[in-house]
């Protein structure tokens, strides 16, 4: 009986998995039907963007056709087939976004278009995205308050826009926003108190627009909150003592304001806060610790507090164009580490500290006061000015005999004194200049191009460090003994006045980009003969200068390379991946990786291209340094992130080679385009390719080099697609290095190279 029942239930079973077999099936088979149904759907919305733009956007969008967008050029996909990121950046198109229709990308998170040409508005509706960059176009109108609903945004970039109206109060629904940059535009209104819900912020920008009332107090809620910029408004009222809770805070600008009251003391107490920026406000009262402190165009009136003494971090300190008089407090003169000074129009008397700051001060740091004297330029001894004093006191029998005595004198001299005069009167009226129109500017108040001139003897060729794509590089040491790097530009950037505050907020942008493998900028100096941008000093000079020396190459060994590499990886994704928005380099080469005295990377000469050709149909004349450039701006005038990516390859190369790899490369490129029965990468082991004056890599390191050399053969791939982001590369050098297969010793190129992709 037993056997009779299993006898009939086995048919029964085989029956119920054919069931279950076909219900899976045609459910799993539904499910691609409904991707593909998707993925056309999305192509078709693009398609239909696409179709409104204008003829030569859609010309740069040639490869957008068919019903699979997932390969369309700054297109990608998630696991399922589903859009996920537009990015088009420096893609010169010109159109509006009213025609890209939002509801059909359910998943898109990312939108990525500075610097374009777009117009119009910003609809109401875009989705659940994470990052939101529409800066560098000429957007206008409100913002929507339905950017209050993307409750998933990391970053919203709108700067350097013409958007008006008010800062919608549904802002505060941000809770996830890390960075928000509403900088260059023209918005009014007060800004919103929910701005504090937004405790994850850590980089709130308006500055340049037109901000009224009061700095909201909720602002103290922002724990993490390290730059704070507002200048540029007509913010009124004090200045919040709620902002001594960011204690993360490093840089604070409120100047160009219309700020009352007095600085809160409590600001001192910001252990993190290096840059202070206040100036040309009515504030009052005392001053907190820091590191640079600018206070210049206020009306503060009196005497000097001698707290400023106490400061003892302080650097930078601008107290000009204010009403300040009486003495200078003798606690200045501990003030050592003070470098930069400017007190000039006050009313300030008596002597000057005897610091190195105040005695090498220009004239036009401390001119326009009533009396002060001391050793420094344009001023009298202090021991003269008491000897005047003195004389001015005498009696008036001594002071009608001086005058007698020189009647005579004076009555010769005024006939010989006219007569030179009227000779010399209208060469002097052609000759004089101008006294209110400036030699030079700074985008930094304590940097003044005419030290910088004065320093490098008029940028004689002695002071020449080094030469890159955009100009040669020059070592300049102050009379403050700091030493700096600049940049004087082959030609000058042609900056309109109505381009001007965009580019100052562009040259803010990139003085604030803090990163350890990447030169710090201090800022950009205009005059009548030069330009140039100004840098930290970086010890050894350039990775192609050490690698050139055979001593320093001999002491460059393996693990100083893999972190050098390392580093500039970091810099490279920090600047394409962390910035708003992004910073293509476009010239990276062994010319623009500095080493300090321990030969960790600096990349310098960022964000360069970027100032001078905001244009991008003018970049065609900066393609970067010869060698390095990616094989598609042969063709293209489109400059993204991959072209440094390439860039990165050939450098990547040079460091493992120590040498330019130009013939290398080419060899690659023959063998693939002529499908060489003998490739390059056949019998070619990867140990003798390397640098010969090091002895090879072993152990981790090894693992390590091989690694480096199979990342730098996908970095230069021909097609850009097809290469990595510098956020994969940088995760791959800094996971743990996959041990090798067999020996290192053994490694032929052909194991590492990607050859379904690689070049041709």
């Amino acid at each position: 009986m037993a056997s009779q029942i299993l006898l009939l239930s086995i048919p029964l079973l085989f029956f119920s998995l054919l069931a279950y077999a076909s219900f899976f099936t045609s459910f799993a088979y539904s499910a691609v039907r409904a991707e593909v149904a998707n993925g056309r759907k999305e192509a078709e919305a693009l398609l239909e963007w696409k179709v409104s733009l204008d003829n030569r956007s859609q010309t740069l969008l040639s490869s957008w056709a068919g019903d699979s967008p997932c390969n369309w050029v700054g297109i990608s996909c998630d696991k399922s087939g589903s859009v996920a990121n537009i990015s088009l950046p420096n893609s010169s198109l010109r159109g509006t976004l009213n025609s890209l229709r939002f509801p059909s990308f359910p998943n898109l998170i990312n939108l990525i278009l500075h610097n374009n040409s777009l117009y119009g508005s910003i609809p109401s509706h875009i989705g659940n995205l994470i990052r939101l960059d529409l800066s560098l176009n000429t957007i206008s109108g409100n913002i929507p308050p339905e950017v209050g609903k993307l409750v998933s945004l990391y970053l919203l970039d709108l700067s350097n826009n013409n958007l008006s109206g008010g800062l919608p109060t549904s802002i505060g629904n941000l809770s996830n926003l890390s960075f928000l940059y509403l900088y260059g535009n023209e918005l009014s209104g007060f800004i919103p108190r929910e701005v504090g819900m937004l405790e994850h912020l850590s980089a709130l920008q308006l500055l340049h627009n037109n901000f009224e009332g009061p700095i909201p107090a909720s602002i103290g809620n922002m724990k993490s909150l390290t730059s704070l910029l507002l200048s540029f408004n007509y913010l009124t009222g004090t200045i919040p003592a709620s902002l001594e809770n960011l204690g993360n805070l490093t840089t604070l600008d409120l100047s160009s304001n219309h700020l009352t009251g007095t600085i809160p003391s409590s600001l001192g107490n910001l252990e993190n806060l290096t840059g202070l920026y206040l100036s040309s406000n009515n504030l009052t009262g005392t001053i907190p610790s820091l590191q640079s402190l600018d206070l210049s165009w206020n009306s503060l009136m009196g005497d000097i507090t001698p707290e400023l003494g106490q400061l003892q971090r302080l650097e930078v300190l601008n107290l000009s164009h204010n009403m300040l008089s009486g003495l200078i407090p003798a606690g200045f003169s501990r003030l050592q580490g003070l470098t930069k000074v400017d007190v000039s129009f006050n009313k300030l008397e008596g002597p000057i500290p005897d610091i190195k700051a105040f005695r090498d001060a220009p004239f036009e740091a401390i001119r326009n006061n009533t009396n002060l004297c001391g050793n420094a330029t344009g001023l009298e001894a202090c021991s003269v000015l008491m000897k005047n004093k003195t004389v001015h006191k005498k009696g008036p029998k001594v002071i009608i005999l001086t005058v007698f005595s020189l009647l005579g004198s004076l009555l010769g001299l005024i006939v010989g004194f006219l007569i030179f005069f009227q000779s010399r009167r209208k060469k002097r009226l052609v000759e004089t200049p101008r006294r209110d129109v400036p030699v030079g500017w700074c985008t930094r108040g304590d940097l003044r191009s005419e030290d910088i001139i004065e320093a490098t003897e008029e940028f004689d060729s002695k002071y020449c460090i080094g030469t890159g794509g955009y100009g040669v590089v020059y070592k300049a040491v102050l009379p403050s003994e700091q030493v700096l790097a600049v940049k004087k530009f082959h030609q000058t950037p042609e900056v309109e006045m109505s381009s001007l505050k965009a580019f100052r907020s562009e040259i803010d942008v990139l003085m604030g980009i803090r990163h350890r493998n990447i030169v710090k900028l201090y800022g950009f100096c205009s005059h009548a003969k030069h330009s140039f941008l100004v840098y930290e000093f970086v010890e050894r000079g350039s990775l192609r200068k050490v690698l050139n020396d055979e001593e320093q190459a001999a002491k460059m060994d393996w693990d100083k390379r893999m972190n050098l590499i390392e580093g500039v990886a970091n810099a490279l994704s920090y600047m394409h991946h962390d910035c708003s928005p992004p910073i293509i380099h476009r010239d990276i080469s062994s010319n623009n990786v500095l080493l300090d005295s321990e030969y960790e990377a600096h990349v310098s000469d960022f964000g360069t291209a970027r100032l001078l050709m905001p244009d991008s149909s003018n970049w065609t004349s900066f393609a970067g340094t010869f060698g390095y450039t990616a094989p598609e701006l042969a063709y293209t005038m489109k400059v993204d992130e991959k072209c440094d990516v390439y860039s990165f390859g050939v450098l990547i190369l040079e460091v493992m080679m120590g040498k330019h790899p130009g013939d290398f490369i080419s060899s690659l490129i023959l063998s693939a385009s002529t499908s060489s029965s003998s490739p390059i990468g056949h019998n070619t082991l990867l140990k003798d390719v390397l640098d010969q004056r090091l002895p090879p890599p072993e152990n981790e390191l090894a693992d390590g080099v091989a690694l480096v050399a199979k990342l730098a053969f996908a970095c230069l791939q021909t097609d850009p697609h097809y290469r990595p982001t510098m956020q994969q590369v940088s995760t791959e050098l800094t996971t743990r290095w996959p041990p090798l297969p067999k020996l290192f010793s053994t490694i032929e190129l052909e194991d590492i190279l990607v050859h379904r992709k690689v070049i041709g």
